[in-house]
């Protein structure tokens, strides 16, 4: 586990101990989270478009050729 120092202005300093209380969890572990999930954001982000530079239109239609025409069921139909 590491540290880290952090400087905060004062304000938001007050809004996460407010916050971090009213969770129930320390301010280590609203940041902690926060950090996670901003991360987690970022990642998949970076991921997707990763992924999209390796589609292919192509291969994109030749999937779509492959689903069988049929009206959608009942609920599924477009307004």
């Amino acid at each position: 586990m590491s540290t880290l120092s952090l400087r905060l202005p004062n304000s938001l300093h007050s809004e996460l101990k407010e916050l971090a209380k009213k969770e129930g969890i320390s301010i280590n572990q609203l940041i902690t989270t926060a950090v996670a999930e901003k991360m987690s954001a970022l990642l998949t982000a970076e991921l997707l478009e990763n992924r999209g530079k390796r589609g292919s239109r192509e291969l994109y239609l030749s999937a779509l050729d492959k689903v069988p025409s049929v009206p959608p069921e009942k609920g599924d139909e477009l307004l």
